[in-house]
């Protein structure tokens, strides 16, 4: 068949196209000790500071250990990585960290003090532009050094004390840090590979090609097949390289959701990247063993484009956004996610305020007051998607009901993820189809990132006044205290509506029996190393 006729045919006929081979590529994989796992699309990139999306993430803790690392079965749990140890001192604003000293990356060359402190200069160095150098504002003077308001990185709060001890001064008491630490950002580069090839700021250096990127993860890059596979083995010189289990990993770029279930179907692939809707019922019927449908600490949403008319007026967002019925969206496109009513979802102590909801009457008087009443001379927007299955779904769905609900008319632009991802970042677009997975386990984590020049907000919006209840939070040592600082701040952000909230994710995903220690983890940062590969009986 051709490749357009595939894409027509139905979930259920996916999962009929079986293959009649005896021996998948799954069983030979398995008996290998090679995980296949389906990767979404094609990386943009595989250096830490430079990248910002899950699907390079996934990559990126295979190849590179921070000095914190993630715990096989617990969010909580705080395993200790390339340290030993990373020990606050009575107000939680210095941390020492204690490196290995069998710590090597994957060319023999120890890893250092050195080595980390280069990492935070460089992903703080303006010229690099790192999307994520926010993750490093919680060092002292971080956000100044980045921003350039200073150029002397002694003024950050790294110190290398010799060279397995590194100590960080915070800008403030942060009690959960252990937990920002396992996000990559907060990984190393390999200080020697990365200036053989450039500079610390140069954009594009080619230290992360193939024949040149080194990591210091249980694993190593063995190749990579542009728009076909990433795959990565053993990495010898990983301090804990007796105890890895899996041999290798191989990432597919698979970016048709309903492709994958059949590939998965057909033994090409252990576990998937998601699972659409149709295929999540069918599993339910037909092996629901193999369906997982997880808790993930997530939020998806539409990004408003708040510097174009008419989206820069708070009451056409508001409009919008109350015209959306959540709880059909969540029940119909997305099976099961819970309709959102705040930017961040429920999480430990954090009740996040109840503020949004499905109100035809709010909707059509805000319109009204803004200019468009029954929709009358709005001009026609564009919704940007990328290439998913459910994000097309997703647009029709809410095109259909701000036709009926407003009577104004949206079309739908499509890109693919690396075209889509651009156009965000330029705010080149008017609406986006978005999401948000949180990158530690507190609520700064879906807050921060609307403060002005933050390089996620894609949006254009602007509070002083958001800004400076986010300030105060990091600076506030009573947790009840920091709590109501932030509730106060994402208050203020839901009711302008710079995004249109529609539901807390759900993670539903397809998972061969063969793949054990694989568990629920709310981030959905498993690490591979606990892995194993177990023959299905005959």
């Amino acid at each position: 068949m051709t490749r357009c006729c595939l894409l027509l045919i139905s979930a259920p006929l996916f999962f009929l196209l079986g293959s009649c081979q005896k021996e998948s590529q799954v069983d030979r994989a398995t008996r290998d000790g090679i995980l296949l796992v389906g990767n979404a699309s094609e990386p943009k990139g595989l250096d830490p500071h430079i990248v910002s999306g899950v699907i390079e993430a996934n990559i990126l803790r295979a190849l590179f250990e921070g000095l914190i690392t993630n715990d096989p079965s617990s969010d909580s749990a705080t395993p200790p990585g390339a340290a030993l140890s990373v020990t606050p001192d009575s107000t939680a604003t210095v941390w020492t960290a204690k490196l290995r000293p069998d710590g090597k990356w994957s060319d023999g060359t120890p890893v250092t003090a050195q080595d980390f402190a280069f990492s935070y200069e460089r992903i703080l160095t303006p010229e690099l532009g790192a999307k994520y150098s926010e993750m490093l504002y919680f060092l002292k003077g971080a956000e100044d050094f980045n921003k350039g308001v200073t150029t002397d990185f002694s003024t950050v709060g790294v110190q290398v004390l010799d060279d397995l001890t590194l100590r960080l001064t915070l800008r403030g008491p942060t009690p959960y840090f252990l937990q920002i630490l396992k996000h990559y950002t907060w990984t190393a580069v390999p200080r020697h590979i990365v200036l053989k090839f450039g500079k610390i700021g140069q954009r594009g250096n080619p230290w992360t090609r193939p024949e040149n990127i080194v990591g210091n993860g249980p694993y190593q890059l063995k190749s990579w097949r542009r728009t076909d596979h990433i795959e990565v083995e053993r990495n010898p010189h990983y301090w804990d390289a007796a105890h890895t289990t899996l041999n290798g990993i191989r990432f597919l770029p698979v970016t048709n959701l309903y492709t994958e279930a059949r590939m998965f179907r057909d033994g090409q692939l252990h576990l998937t990247y998601s699972a659409t809707p149709e295929v999540v019922d069918l599993m339910k019927k037909e092996n629901p063993a193999e369906l997982r449908q997880e808790p993930y600490v997530g939020t998806t949403f539409f990004r408003c484009n708040t510097t174009r008319t008419p989206l820069n007026d708070p009451r056409v967002r508001q409009a919008l956004s109350a015209a959306i019925d959540q709880q059909a969206i969540c029940s119909n496109v997305y099976r099961g996610y819970p309709p959102a009513y705040s930017m961040t979802p429920p999480m430990g102590d954090y009740q996040p305020p109840h503020l949004i909801g499905y109100d035809l009457e709010k909707a059509r008087r805000l319109l009204a007051e803004a200019g468009f009443p029954g929709g009358k001379g709005f001009p026609r927007l564009k919704i940007l998607i990328a290439s998913k299955e459910t994000a097309a779904t997703l647009a029709q769905a809410t095109q259909a009901m701000w036709r009926k609900n407003l009577g104004i008319e949206v079309e739908i632009e499509n890109k693919e993820w690396n075209a889509y991802i651009l156009a965000m970042q330029n705010l080149d677009y008017d609406l986006a189809n978005s999401g948000w997975i949180g990158d530690y386990l507190d609520p700064l984590t879906f807050l921060e990132m609307w403060t002005p020049g933050n390089g996620n907000n894609n949006t254009g919006w602007n509070s002083p006044a958001y800004a400076s209840l986010i300030k105060q939070s990091c600076e506030e040592t009573d947790a009840t205290r920091r709590f109501s600082l932030l509730k106060q701040a994402e208050t203020l952000f839901v009711q302008d509506c710079p995004v249109l909230l529609l539901g807390w994710y759900s993670r539903n995903y397809l998972i061969a029996p063969d793949v054990q220690g694989w568990n629920p983890l709310l981030l959905a940062n498993n690490p591979y190393q606990f892995l194993r590969l177990v023959p299905r009986k005959p």
